[in-house]
Formats: C-alpha cells, sequence, structure tokens
C-alpha cells in the first residue's frame, strides 16, 4: 500500500461516510466562522475608536487644572491651587516644541439671531484651534490671530447652527447674541458630525475670553497644545511642566499626552479583540470534542476493515496514517467552509448595516485556520493508535 494509495484510501473513507463527514467537518466549520465573525466585530470596533479619537491629530498634549496623582505636601496648599488661564498658554507658545497652543472653555448657552434662538454648546477656543485639531472652515474665516486677553466679538457657527437659525442665507456679517452678549459672524465650520456622543456641528465657537465672560468663569478648562511630530513626547511633556511650573511655583495641573492614552486604549481594544476571539474559540473547542467522539466511532465501526488490511500487509503506521489523514481533511474542509461562511456572512452585515464596523483580521483568520488543522491531527491521534494498535485476527472475527 503506497502513499497514493493512502490518501486516496482516506478520501473513499470521508466519501463513503457522508452523513459523519458532514457533521465533524460542520463543528469545525461553525467554530471558524464564530471566530471570524467576533473578531472582525471587535477589530472593526477598534479601528472605529482609534479613528474616533486620532480623526483630530494625534501630537496633542492636554493640560488640566488640578494634579490628579498622589504626591506629598501640606493639605492646607489644596485651596491655593492656580487656575490654568489665557496667560498659562500664552506662556507655553515659548515652548521649542511649540507648534499650536489653544486654552479652551467649554459651556452651555442661548443663542438667538433673526428672530430665533437655541441652545447649544457654545466653545470658547483661541485661534490655533482649527489648525490643532484639523477642522476645516466651509465659509468665511476662522476666528483672527488677536490678542487672546482682549479679543474683537467674533463668532464662528458650527454647520448645523447655521442652518438652524439662517437656513439657507448667508450669515457673514450677521449678529448673533449668546447668553447676554452679542458676536458678529464671520464663518461657518465645515460638517463634522458627531464624534464620540458630541455633535460638533450643532456648536457655536468664540474667542476664550469672551466666552469666559459669558460663563462667568475665571480660568480655562483646558489647555491644549500642539507639538511637532518628530518631537519625543516625553521631552514635550517635560518642558511643558518647566514652563507652568515656573509660573504656577508648583506642579498643580496634569499633562496628558494623547499618544499616550491613545496607547492605553489600544491595549485595551487589544485585550477585548482577544476576548472576543477566545468565546469563538469555545466553539471550536466544541467542534473538535465532536470529531473525537466521531473518529472514535468510525474506529468501532471499522475493526473489520483495519483487520483487513493489516492481513493485507498494511502496517501499523499505515494504519495511523490513514486516520490521521481523515481527521486532518476533515478539518482543513471544515476549516475552509467555516472560512467561506464567516467572511461571508461579515461582508453581508457590513454591506446591510453601514454604521456597523465590521472588518476582517486576517491574521486572526490564519491563526483560526491553522489551529483547526493541528485540532484535525490532535482529533485523530487516539483514534489512529487506537486502530493501529488491533490485532488483526481478532479484528476479522469481528465481521
Amino acid at each position: 500500500m503506497n502513499t497514493l494509495d493512502t490518501f486516496q484510501f482516506a478520501f473513499r473513507s470521508l466519501t463513503a461516510h457522508r452523513l459523519r463527514t458532514i457533521l465533524s467537518a460542520s463543528g469545525i466549520a461553525i467554530g471558524i466562522a464564530a471566530v471570524i465573525l467576533l473578531t472582525a466585530i471587535g477589530d472593526g470596533v477598534q479601528r472605529f475608536v482609534l479613528a474616533e479619537f486620532t480623526q483630530f491629530g494625534t501630537n496633542i498634549v492636554t493640560i488640566t487644572p488640578g494634579k490628579i496623582n498622589t504626591h506629598g505636601g501640606s493639605l492646607g496648599a489644596i485651596g491655593s491651587a492656580r487656575l490654568l488661564t489665557i496667560e498659562d498658554g500664552m506662556a507655553l507658545k515659548q515652548s521649542r516644541y511649540a507648534e499650536y497652543t489653544n486654552a479652551s472653555v467649554i459651556g452651555n448657552a442661548e443663542i438667538r439671531a433673526q428672530g430665533r434662538s437655541r441652545r447649544v454648546t457654545a466653545y470658547g477656543q483661541g485661534p490655533d484651534f482649527a489648525r490643532a485639531f484639523n477642522m476645516q472652515i466651509a465659509i468665511g474665516q476662522f476666528l483672527p490671530d488677536d490678542d487672546p486677553r482682549n479679543p474683537r466679538a467674533y463668532a464662528v457657527l458650527g454647520s448645523k447652527v447655521r442652518t438652524e437659525l439662517f437656513g439657507d442665507a448667508n450669515p457673514l456679517g450677521a449678529l448673533l447674541q449668546v447668553g447676554g452678549s452679542r458676536f458678529r459672524v464671520i464663518g461657518v465650520m465645515a460638517s463634522k458630525g458627531n464624534v464620540l456622543g458630541f455633535d460638533l456641528d450643532d456648536t457655536v465657537f468664540v474667542p476664550t475670553a469672551r466666552a469666559l465672560e459669558v460663563f462667568n468663569r475665571q480660568g480655562v478648562m483646558e489647555i491644549n497644545f500642539s507639538y511637532h511630530s518628530d518631537a519625543p513626547v516625553q521631552a514635550v511633556v517635560d518642558d511643558i511642566k518647566h514652563i507652568l511650573v515656573a509660573r504656577h511655583g508648583r506642579e498643580d495641573f496634569t499633562v496628558k499626552p494623547q499618544q499616550q492614552m491613545l496607547n492605553t486604549l489600544s491595549t485595551v481594544l487589544n485585550v477585548l479583540k482577544f476576548a472576543v476571539a477566545a468565546l469563538g474559540g469555545i466553539s471550536l473547542l466544541v467542534g473538535a470534542v465532536g470529531m473525537v467522539t466521531l473518529m472514535h466511532i468510525a474506529v468501532s465501526e471499522r475493526v473489520s476493515e483495519i483487520g483487513l488490511l493489516t492481513a493485507l500487509g498494511a502496517t501499523r503506521a499505515r494504519i495511523r496514517m490513514l486516520f490521521l489523514l481523515e481527521s486532518i481533511a476533515l478539518s482543513t474542509v471544515g476549516g475552509l467552509a467555516g472560512l467561506i461562511i464567516g467572511t461571508g456572512i461579515a461582508g453581508l452585515l457590513k454591506f446591510l448595516i453601514s454604521g456597523l464596523p465590521v472588518n476582517i483580521p486576517w491574521d486572526f483568520v490564519f491563526g483560526a485556520l491553522c489551529l483547526s488543522m493541528l485540532i484535525g491531527l490532535a482529533a485523530g491521534v487516539i483514534p489512529a493508535m487506537r486502530a493501529a494498535k488491533l490485532n488483526p485476527v481478532d479484528a476479522l472475527r469481528t465481521d
């Protein structure tokens, strides 16, 4: 019995027992399809979340008032912590790593124009905001480069606010009342849509100093520091701390690099993707158990066949090879079927549900296929060894 005969015999055995073959392969196919679907959705969610965070750029450091890390010092000093101010943002421009700086404040305000009114989120921003966060202007311009401490009363509308208040009319030059202050409209932002739950189109942008007056605040909520892409992040953080400590006398602020937050977020999302892949792997494990069971049944049903092969001169190694080839072929066929089913359903979901983030991670797919082949090999080892150990005389007596 040569190698070609061994392959032909193994595959004929599979086609002769179609129901058993289909049942064995379907368990592996369902497991592979589950792995593909779950990891496709998990990878899609990961890409979606990271894209939401990175669409404004990754070379941004956010400075917020108050220190969130535990440190030594007298409790009595807490009340003397300084707020972050527009002047702090101006001082950070002196950093050798600074590309743009922006002092920001956010609040909710009622706006009025053309006899219409609505309540929106109002952003107090500096002139560098649009450049730092890759924001585009549809018409007009963004806030001009005035003295940050005494800017002109200009406003830039989000696209939704422009439509709600002015319709199709050109809003440039119109007066807009924000809270108790009046502003001149000089621009309209390009539509940005919802980002992490915030509707950036239903907004109004005014100079930071003017927003502090509207919201009756003394300090800004955060300062955004945009640095050159080739600058080392830790050096940027150290330089920011050096400048602000020199102004405040101590470190009463928190510096959060966006790159650091993205790395942490990416790690969490990778763990999530691995977790959903493990859930799909449970289905694959169930399929493997089913294959082991059916292979044991196959050995029991084919005792006389094994005895005849042995009597005709087939060695124990050849008998083992026959059953191993059958199990590997079953797992490979099941894996390929699962690949077709899983990718097909994932593609269909992406086509039918446009908002559903689906992306097939092919490294997980090929890993699952390799795992299915290993399962087939492992599932066939014990039954193959059992078949090879059968005594040919005893096996022939069962016929």
